[in-house]
């Protein structure tokens, strides 16, 4: 998807057994959608930081959605089943949505897990890319490449660098 693109409309199941779709959180100024998943260690190693990350700007008006597309037959570890033990195991605060077709990480042209894709108030595609520059370690974190995309958007500005590769998995898509 590219920088400047609308948001188009999907309907996907949270762990949480509500439907969400691009209407759900209208009233919010940035959503985020991150393509994620359970079993790669680094969309794991992010969880925790994706947490914080919503923590810090909800009262700002964010709302994170998080989504793993990818093929369970080949990692049963990204089950709905296991998303709903690993939405509750993280206490996760934002829901975690089920991509089962794929379409709409196909739509976001999502390739990593996990790349972040931060919508403008008017849902407008003003970021993709990676969270960070450390996956490994948040204590050697020199780039907050999402943080500074929410800030930027929350403040009705484009981020300064609106695409940044993200590192991680490669989506595991259905053959």
């Amino acid at each position: 998807m590219e920088i400047g693109k609308s948001l188009f409309n999907f309907e996907l199941e949270g762990t949480d057994g509500k439907m969400y779709d691009k209407y759900t959180f209208a009233d919010r100024t940035a959503l985020v959608l991150i393509v994620t998943c359970n079993h790669c260690p680094y969309a794991r190693a992010y969880w925790h930081r994706l947490i914080k990350l919503y923590n810090q700007f909800e009262e700002d008006n964010l709302m994170i959605l998080a989504i793993n597309a990818n093929d369970t037959a080949q990692y049963p570890a990204d089950s709905f089943e296991n998303m709903k033990k690993m939405s509750a195991e993280l206490k996760l605060p934002f829901p975690y949505l089920y991509d089962e077709d794929q379409r709409v990480a196909t739509k976001l042209g999502a390739t990593r897990t996990p790349e972040a894709f931060v919508f403008n108030s008017k849902r407008k595609l003003v970021y993709k890319g990676a969270i960070d520059d450390n996956w490994e370690s948040e204590h050697m974190v020199m780039q907050v490449y999402l943080e500074d995309a929410i800030e930027d958007t929350l403040d009705g500005m484009e981020p300064d660098y609106p695409e940044i590769t993200a590192v991680g998995c490669s989506v595991k898509w259905k053959k």
